[in-house]
């Protein structure tokens, strides 16, 4: 199966605030994601891949460190999937 990554227009737009190591970090795990498959990486548990609740159901969330947050979606079919990054930003706790 092929996976493609892409950036939304408002992910584009905040990739470009990011502080140098969470872009590094959101680089790598694309770079891991069309490497391996969005079901491989999801097994390393550095990632903290979870599934949202709430008004973001349908979306998922890696941690990128303590603070910031990436949010994807998945879209597919039984030979390529597609994952969206939504947005990345600090988290509020």
């Amino acid at each position: 199966m092929v996976t493609k990554v892409m950036l939304s227009k408002l992910a584009r737009k905040q990739f470009e605030w990011l502080p140098g190591h969470i872009k590094i970090k959101l680089t790598a795990w694309v770079e891991e994601i069309e490497s391996v498959g969005i079901s491989e990486v999801r097994k390393i548990p550095g990632h903290h891949d979870e599934p949202l609740k709430g008004d973001r159901f349908g979306q998922r969330s890696i941690r990128l460190n303590r603070s910031y947050r990436a949010i994807y979606i998945l879209k597919g079919n039984n030979h390529l999937e597609f994952i969206v990054i939504e947005e990345v930003h600090k988290h509020d706790y």
